[in-house]
C-alpha cells in the first residue's frame, strides 16, 4: 500500500525525511480492523515526529492521526485516533498517561489503509466529504472539547479566539458561532481577520489588542506570543483553555490578576470517543461544514507539510486517499 512515512528525524529540516511509497500493512491485535482510507490530514504532531520531538522512529513509521474511510463491511466512518490502555476500565481516555496516538502506536493514517480498535470508529456524517470528515477527529475534536467539555460555554458569552486561521482556532471560531456564542477573533492578518468574520466571528482584532470588552472564555493554541493577552482579555471568573504553544510553551502569568480575578486556567488535549460522537453528530445537525484549506493527493503530501511549515494556511490541510468515490 501506498504511505507517507519516515525512517529518521532531522530537528532542522523536518521535509528531509518524509518518504511516501510502498508498504506492507501493519498487522493489528484481535478486536481491530481494517479501514480502506479515502482523505486524512496533516497536523502538528506530524511535524513534530519528524523533528525528533516526540519519540524516534526504531523502524519505519507512517504518519498521520485524522482518516476518514470505509470498513470491509462498507461501513462509511471517521477514525478516533486517540488509543488507551485496554486494561484501564474505561473512562476519559485522554486522561490515561499510557494513552498513545494511532501514529505513534505504529497506525499512522497517512496511508491505503490502517487497522484500528473496532471501538475507534464513529460514522461520518452523510452530508460532509471525506476531506471534510477527516478534519474531525484533531483539529476539531479539541476545539470542541475546549469548549463544551472543558470551558463548558454557553449561548451569548464571549468567546476570544487567539490566532486565526489555524486549524483549532478555525473550527473553535465555527463551533462557538453555532453554539450561540459572541467570538471575537485576533491575527497579524487582515485578510485572515476578513475571512473568519465570514465564518461567523462578530469581533476581529490585531494580535494583541485589546478587545472592546472583557470575554468569559478564551481559547489559545499559539502559547507564548498570546498568552499575557489572553490572561488580560478574561472578565472576573473568567476561563482561559489551552491545548497548545505553537509559539512556545512559557508564557508569563501575573499570580496576583490570576487570584484576585479569580481566573480559571485550564489544559485540553484532544477528545474522547464519545466527545468525536457527539461533534460528528453536532456538526451534522446544525449544516456545520469543517473549512478545508486545501486537497492534494498522498503522492503530494509533502506539498501539504510544506504549507504546514510556512504558516499560511487557512483551515484544515487535506490529503486525499485512494478510491475518491
Amino acid at each position: 500500500m501506498l504511505a507517507a512515512y519516515i525512517e529518521r528525524t532531522d530537528r532542522d529540516d523536518p521535509l528531509s525525511v518524509l518518504q511516501v511509497g510502498e508498504v506492507d500493512p501493519d498487522g493489528a491485535p484481535k478486536g481491530w480492523v481494517r479501514v480502506r482510507v479515502r482523505a486524512a490530514t496533516v497536523n502538528q504532531h506530524d511535524v513534530w515526529t519528524m523533528r525528533g520531538a516526540l519519540a524516534r522512529p526504531s523502524s519505519r513509521t507512517i504518519l498521520g492521526t485524522d482518516a476518514a474511510g470505509v470498513t470491509d463491511d462498507g461501513d462509511e466512518v471517521i477514525v478516533h485516533a486517540v488509543l488507551a490502555d485496554p486494561d484501564r476500565g474505561g473512562g476519559d481516555e485522554t486522561l490515561d498517561l499510557r494513552r498513545t496516538v494511532l501514529a505513534d502506536a505504529g497506525h499512522g493514517t497517512l496511508a491505503e489503509e490502517i487497522r484500528v480498535p473496532a471501538r475507534n470508529l464513529v460514522p461520518k456524517p452523510a452530508a460532509l466529504s471525506w476531506e471534510q470528515a477527516a478534519c474531525l477527529p484533531t483539529a476539531w475534536l479539541t476545539a470542541w472539547r475546549m469548549l463544551v467539555t472543558r470551558a463548558r460555554v454557553r449561548p451569548g458569552q464571549r468567546l476570544l479566539v487567539q490566532g486565526a486561521g489555524g486549524a483549532v482556532s478555525t473550527a473553535a471560531v465555527m463551533l462557538g458561532a453555532a453554539l450561540g456564542l459572541e467570538v471575537v477573533v485576533t491575527s497579524r492578518s487582515n485578510a485572515k481577520l476578513e475571512r473568519a468574520r465570514e465564518l461567523g466571528a462578530q469581533e476581529a482584532i490585531r494580535l494583541g489588542e485589546r478587545t472592546t470588552a472583557p470575554v468569559d472564555v478564551v481559547v489559545d493554541s499559539v502559547g507564548e506570543a498570546t498568552w499575557r493577552s489572553s490572561v488580560a482579555s478574561l472578565r472576573p471568573g473568567g476561563t482561559l483553555v489551552t491545548c497548545g504553544a505553537t509559539s512556545g510553551f512559557v508564557g508569563a502569568t501575573n499570580l496576583g490578576h490570576l487570584f484576585s480575578r479569580q481566573l480559571n486556567l485550564l489544559g485540553s488535549t484532544m477528545g474522547t470517543l464519545e466527545e468525536l460522537g457527539d461533534l460528528a453528530r453536532f456538526v451534522a445537525e446544525h449544516d456545520v461544514t469543517p473549512l478545508v484549506d486545501s486537497v492534494e493527493p498522498l503522492d503530494r503530501v509533502d506539498r501539504q507539510f510544506r504549507r504546514l511549515l510556512e504558516g499560511d494556511v487557512f483551515g484544515k490541510l487535506a490529503v486525499s486517499v485512494g478510491d475518491p468515490r
